[in-house]
């Protein structure tokens, strides 16, 4: 497997507008996840920019930037787009990179183990899409419909397993353990590619979760334990602690 890491980032986030371009300890967020994602020598990371200036920032840094159709739908687009520019097909329709890592701009503080796992458990499981989650362990993120739930079938150690559903609802109920969906994803380059090619799909649109669509298409997810979800950056409080935990 020869993976290549992208990270798709755009200027118009609704709830903390310019978030790519936001520094935490002098240095534009955007950068920094650039800078976690090289650390992790998977392969190379390429920023797939809805804006000049988020190109500038990352090309500033020494890294590798393509500028993207501000206007396409999702982050998945957006890094399908890139990636046809660093990585076409050749003459006889052959590619370098046969594993794409989808990893959001806004993990500031995200751990490269972690994408080193989450490939890993590609190439290990056979799926066509890899994925994390971690355990919950407060009431809060319980009833937040803003923390995705993964509900997956897990191995006998809860190490691993195939997701079955994602969901902003309490779920599954009963006693148990929830998991908090990390949103980070390894995709084999042809699930990739035939993902973007497929419309929203009704429970995608339902409940807002784009990885909904794969799963409805018959698409398989193996999903892989961590200890705790990353900072993820979301809104003005969510900066303010990654100001502080990073300094």
């Amino acid at each position: 497997m020869n993976p290549i890491l992208m990270i798709p980032a755009r200027m118009a986030s609704t709830r903390l507008p310019g978030k790519p371009l936001a520094r935490i300890a002098g240095v534009p967020m955007i950068v920094r996840v650039w800078a976690r994602a090289s650390a992790a020598g998977l392969g190379p990371v390429v920023v797939a920019a809805g804006e000049p200036e988020v190109a500038a920032a990352v090309e500033q840094a020494g890294g590798k930037a393509v500028l993207t159709d501000p206007g396409l739908a999702s982050g998945s687009d957006r890094i399908w787009a890139a990636l046809n520019v660093v990585d076409p097909p050749d003459g006889q329709g052959k590619v370098r990179h046969d594993v794409v890592v989808n990893l959001q701009g806004d993990l500031p503080a995200l751990d490269p183990a972690e994408l080193r796992l989450v490939v890993r458990l590609l190439e290990t499981s056979g799926a066509d899409i890899a994925t994390l989650a971690a355990p919950i362990d407060n009431e809060a993120d319980r009833l937040n419909p803003s923390v995705v739930k993964a509900v997956a079938a897990w191995n006998p150690d809860r190490t691993q397993g195939r997701a079955l559903y994602f969901t902003r609802a309490t779920a599954p109920s009963g006693d148990g353990t929830l998991w908090h969906h990390v949103g980070l994803y390894a995709f084999r380059r042809a699930a990739l590619e035939r993902f973007v090619s497929l419309p929203p799909s009704p429970l995608e649109r339902r409940e807002k979760l784009e990885q909904l669509r794969a799963l409805e298409a018959g698409m398989s997810i193996a999903i892989a334990r961590v200890d705790a979800p990353p900072l993820s950056v979301d809104t003005p409080d969510d900066l303010a602690r990654a100001r502080a935990l990073i300094q």
